[in-house]
């Protein structure tokens, strides 16, 4: 149904259309059978039509009855027709298939000139621009923004009917990752070394962050892993280290975790995890980022505070402007944690919510009383799970792992016992101790060998390592190394030939001897004793 209604009708063409149909009205009142010609022209004069139109108004009054059938159509070609050849429509949408529907975003202008060259290849006329922009208009807008990822369009044109809740909290959790809008600089030189990705998790129902996890790493099983940790241990030591006094509630196993299709969120390792502790997953449907539309609005929104750091990105070039991100950064990645946990606890939890109408800490206070805590029954397991490992060999001075040496005194008992590598468990955010699992098959825990070295994360530990060796290749005198190596060959080779000309001259002065008579007892009857003679002089 493409009509307009009345109240859409210009004025003037409404005024024109009521009185043609007051016109048609009485001359069709009454009447029996078909009006003859002198009295349709009659009509026509009274409407200031010709014949013709008089004819095509009654037929259309009698079939519509209504006003709106006799208003004026716009002239021109029926909205929608289309007049191209076939070999130039053929052209033109096989030109924005192969060529504009694409997610490097070309431009209009861009496919224009691909349509006329493409035309002109095989000889034909190419169409008018707007002839193209036509074609354009033709394709649904939200399928055309999918084909070109353009991801502001696709969210605006896409209903959300329903809408995701929990009764109470920790019944579903959100997780996702999204990479920082702020570079991070080194702990030793406060030198720039790139952006963090930022692992969040969420409450639905009291909009509580459960937990976050912060690295330099892509998102993987680790960040997930080490999120859902922090997530569901008790955060007041954590809290302490960091210096921050506000209170962090937030503790115990998720009934649902809610999360994309991302691979780290199907690896084994982790399904089997959440399985073990009775914690369902429900992965969003793939490219319906609005099924989680909760932690994508707080990602959001913690990414806004951000841009407030030195050393943000913002969130584009054109905010962005002059401003270089890397020469400004100032935070390393242990203070932009601090930050972000700040921020979640003193800042976040404390305000009111929009969508609540309260302040996320006052809702988790309100149901504290009716949650059912969940806490993995072998905490120390459940941890253990969720950890990277590693296969090392139990040397004499202990556990190797990323050039930092652990010991335990439980190992003492394995040294020199077995061939096996051994699984260790580690926890990157804190290498100072490890979870070595004994050929008997039971965990202990080894620490520093060296125990006066202090605690730092696995990121911190591979920097240092790679500085150092950095360093030690600095420290290299190449052309000393190769002076060196070619001085040593220069005297293995004069060695050689020394050597060999010295037994060639031994052989040679035996060769002598012999030929004198001094090699052998010639004339002498070997096998008789040879008189002793005694010299008297």
């Amino acid at each position: 149904m493409n009509d307009p209604f009345p109240d859409e009708i210009d004025e003037a063409l409404w005024d024109e259309a009521c009185r043609r149909a007051d016109a048609i009205r009485e001359f069709l009142k009454g009447r029996i059978g078909n009006a003859t010609a002198a009295q349709v022209a009659d009509l026509a004069a009274e409407m200031e039509v010709s014949q013709a139109t008089a004819y095509r108004l009654i037929k259309l009054f009698r079939s519509g009855g209504t006003v709106l059938s006799l208003v004026g159509r716009k002239r021109g070609r029926p909205e929608g027709h289309r007049v191209l050849d076939d070999q130039r429509e053929q052209i033109v949408r096989s030109t924005i298939t192969a060529y504009y529907l694409k997610r490097t975003r070309p431009t209009v202008s861009q496919l224009v000139r691909d349509v006329q060259t493409n035309c002109l290849s095989v000889g034909v006329k190419p169409p008018h621009r707007r002839t193209i922009g036509a074609r354009l208009t033709d394709i649904d807008l939200q399928k055309r923004a999918k084909r070109r990822g353009e991801q502001k369009i696709v969210k605006a044109t896409t209903a959300v009917p329903g809408a995701l809740g929990a009764s109470r909290p920790l019944e579903i959790v959100q997780i996702d990752h999204t990479k920082a809008d702020v570079f991070v600089v080194d702990e030793e030189h406060r030198q720039p070394v790139g952006r963090p990705w930022l692992t969040l998790a969420m409450d639905v129902c009291s909009r509580m962050v459960t937990g976050f996890y912060l690295t330099m790493d892509a998102p993987s099983r680790l960040s997930t892993s080490l999120c859902l940790l922090h997530s569901v241990f008790d955060k007041s030591a954590w809290l302490r280290e960091r210096e921050i006094s506000d209170p962090w509630p937030v503790a115990g196993l998720p009934d649902l975790l809610h999360v994309d299709n991302g691979a780290d969120f199907r690896s084994r390792a982790f399904k089997r995890g959440c399985q073990d502790a009775g914690v369902a997953i429900e992965w969003r449907p793939p490219g319906e980022p609005r099924f989680g539309g909760h932690i994508e609005r707080l990602i959001g929104t913690r990414m806004g505070k951000l841009h407030l750091l030195p050393g943000t990105t913002f969130s584009n070039e054109q905010e962005l402007g002059e401003y270089d991100p890397k020469r400004h950064a100032a935070l390393t990645l242990r203070e932009l944690e601090r930050y972000i946990a700040l921020d979640i606890v003193g800042s976040y939890h404390q305000s009111i919510h929009s969508s609540l109408g309260r302040p996320p800490l006052a809702v988790w206070r309100d149901h504290e009383g009716e949650i059912p805590l969940r806490l993995p029954q072998d905490r120390m397991r459940f941890w253990l799970t969720f950890l990277p490992e590693e296969e090392r060999t139990l040397r004499p001075t202990g556990i190797h792992l990323f050039g930092l040496r652990y010991w335990s005194a439980a190992l003492s008992a394995d040294v020199g016992r077995s061939d096996r590598r051994l699984l260790v468990k580690y926890d990157p955010r804190d290498m100072a101790r490890v979870f070595v699992r004994r050929p008997s098959g039971n965990f202990v825990e080894a620490r520093y060998a060296d125990v006066t070295l202090p605690s730092i994360t696995l990121h911190e530990a591979v920097t240092a390592r790679r500085s150092l060796l950095a360093k030690g290749r600095r420290e290299l005198d190449t052309r000393t190394i190769v002076r060196t190596a070619i001085a040593q060959r220069e005297l293995i080779e004069a060695a050689t030939r020394k050597t060999a000309a010295a037994r060639r001259g031994k052989a040679s002065s035996k060769s002598k001897v012999d030929d004198r008579g001094w090699g052998s007892l010639r004339g002498v009857d070997s096998s008789k004793p040879v008189p002793f003679v005694e010299d008297t002089d």
